[in-house]
Order: structure tokens, then C-alpha cells, then sequence
């Protein structure tokens, strides 16, 4: 297994997992420092705007926070962004043990590991954005992160909530031991949040989201999305992807495609994905995208272990080994 093998700081690397980061992620200007001064970067926005036939290169550079919330903006913007990274650490010689995408991340996971092309990728998030944005449009929905209670307690409370004829409410992201999201009617939500901190949690968190990801209420666009599925090429991967779904290993192109589709109903198993790649074994993690979210799931799983991430200039040269180059100044507005 090869971690880093190109010239940078961190040296040869035993064994590195690739993370690829989910929806949430996002924030404006998260593509510039890419932009500026890497030109496998700007050959994969290139591609994507041809594509998707969209401004996202001008969205991810100058794009406001409005236009990035958007979920069908968003879920291409955020794989692109990450695939630009890859794109500039593949180059370099990163060489990672093992990728795993958490939820809408493991469509660029699956790129990295010659399981689908840029252009699949990015046509089934941009239909699954705007599928993902119908439900939300018609169903009063919610997500909150529970923090401070251990997962079988928050869903526990989802199930104490449900009886109560409020609506559905489910575990939609075991993201580490003591944080576990909920996704369901907004109703059900609120009263499962409230449960949960009766039970003991320390903090109760809504979060701003387009819809309510993973759990049964997407299965209203289920169809349609599989029927997308289909049509699209599944190579079997060459390089070892965890699944988010399942926390284990997705051995052949098929079985990446039935897993995309169970993806929308089921809940993120990000503690698994991380257990699964410490025993194969990993001791580096690189968070390959915009945000540090992943980097600080991984310590507060696995203990102190080396993360590294790579959404701002400093710290993505730094895992390149050399200085921050310099970016264009923003524009003054006069």
C-alpha cells in the first residue's frame, strides 16, 4: 500500500485513506486557491462547465452563499471542487491505500477509483441535487445532529418520537460516537431533539440543509434516480472505496451502483467507513475537498491520528511541500 509518494512533507506513507467530503461542505470562494495556481484544477472545472453546461468554475471562485445553497448547484460544486484536488494531488504522486466518500463524496470517491467518469459523476449528482430539492419542496423536513449520546439512544428516541404519530423521523448519519444525525418530518425532528436531550445529550444542533437526506422520505424519488443509475457505465474500482452505506468494502461496479441508490434512504455508517480503514490498515487520513469536517470526525473516532486537508492555500501546499502561492486579490466592489 502507498500513501504519499510525490516530494512532499509528509513523506512515504504507509497506508492513507483519500476522504472525500459531503454536502455541507461548501462555502464561497472554496475553489480559488485551486484555480489560481494549479492547472490540473482547471482543466477538471473546464470540464465540468462544458458538462454541465454551467458557470461553476465563476460559481466556486466568486459565487455567493446563495447560489451555492442551492442543492442542485451544490452537490456538483462540491464533487468538482474535491475531484479538482484530486486531480492536483494525483499529480503530484499522492497515491492513497484506500477512498471513501461521506454521502454525496462517495460519487467522487468512485471517480478517483476509476469507477465512473467525470461525466457520469457529475450528471447523476446534478439530477440528484435537483431530485433531493423536490422532496424538499414538498415535505416540511429537517436534519439535527444529536451530540453527546451514543447512537443506539438517539435512535431510541426516533422511535419514541415516531409513535407519537408526529410524522418520521430517523438516524441518518452515524458520523461519530457521540454525534448522530436525524433526518425526518420537521415535527417528528424537533420532538426526537427534544427527547434527546431529556436522555442525556449535550447539545442538539439543527442543521441548514436543502431537504431531509437519509432517510425513508427520499424514497419518493427513489425511480426516477435508479433509473439514472442505469444508464451509466460502473467499472469494477482499482482502488479499494469504503462505502458510506454499508462501512465495507464495494468490491465490483454493480454493487457501487445498487449501493448509490440505498444511499438516498439509508443513513451515512461514517464511524464504520473509519473503523473498516483503520484495520486495513490506514494511519493517515487526507480530507480531499473543501472544509476540515471529515479530519475532525477521524480524530474524535480513531484517537490521534494524522489528518490532513486541503481546503485553503496554506494547507494544501503544505501537503504538496512547498510555500502558499499567491492569489489574485478579491475584486472591490466601487
Amino acid at each position: 500500500m502507498t500513501g504519499w509518494t510525490g516530494s512532499g512533507s509528509g513523506g512515504t506513507t504507509a497506508g492513507c485513506l483519500a476522504m472525500f467530503p459531503g454536502q455541507g461542505s461548501q462555502r464561497a470562494g472554496m475553489a480559488r486557491h485551486l484555480l489560481d495556481a494549479h492547472a490540473p484544477a482547471r482543466r477538471v472545472f473546464a470540464r465540468a462547465d462544458e458538462i454541465l453546461g454551467l458557470p461553476l468554475s465563476r460559481i466556486c471562485v466568486s459565487g455567493t452563499a446563495g447560489e451555492l445553497a442551492r442543492t442542485e448547484i451544490t452537490q456538483p460544486a462540491i464533487v468538482t471542487t474535491s475531484l479538482a484536488v484530486w486531480e492536483v494531488l494525483r499529480s503530484a504522486g499522492y497515491r492513497p491505500a484506500a477512498a471513501a466518500g461521506h454521502s454525496l463524496g462517495e460519487f467522487a470517491a468512485l471517480v478517483a477509483a476509476g469507477v465512473l467518469s467525470l461525466e457520469s459523476a457529475l450528471q447523476l449528482v446534478r439530477l440528484r441535487g435537483r431530485l433531493m430539492g423536490e422532496v424538499a419542496r414538498e415535505v416540511p423536513g429537517a436534519m439535527a445532529a444529536v451530540l453527546g449520546l451514543a447512537a443506539q439512544e438517539v435512535a431510541a428516541v426516533c422511535d419514541s418520537a415516531q409513535a407519537l404519530g408526529l410524522g418520521l423521523v430517523q438516524v441518518a448519519n452515524y458520523n461519530e460516537p457521540l454525534q448522530t444525525v436525524v433526518s425526518g418530518h420537521a415535527d417528528a425532528v424537533e420532538v426526537a431533539g427534544k427527547a434527546a436531550l431529556a436522555a442525556g445529550a449535550d447539545q442538539v444542533v439543527p442543521l441548514d440543509v436543502g431537504a431531509p437526506f437519509h432517510c425513508s422520505l427520499m424514497s419518493a424519488v427513489e425511480e426516477e434516480f435508479t433509473e439514472a443509475l442505469a444508464a451509466h457505465r460502473f467499472a469494477d474500482p482499482v482502488l479499494p472505496v469504503i462505502s458510506s452505506v454499508t462501512g465495507g468494502y464495494v468490491t465490483t461496479g454493480e454493487e457501487a451502483r445498487r449501493l448509490l441508490r440505498r444511499q438516498l434512504t439509508g443513513p451515512v455508517r461514517w464511524v464504520q467507513v473509519l473503523r473498516t480503514a483503520a484495520r486495513h490498515p490506514v494511519d493517515a487520513y487526507t480530507e480531499i475537498g473543501p472544509g476540515r469536517v471529515l479530519s475532525g470526525l477521524a480524530r474524535r473516532t480513531l484517537g490521534e491520528v494524522g489528518t490532513r486537508s486541503t481546503g485553503d492555500p496554506r494547507r494544501l501546499a503544505a501537503l504538496l511541500g512547498g510555500p502558499a502561492p499567491r492569489q489574485r486579490p478579491e475584486p472591490v466592489a466601487s
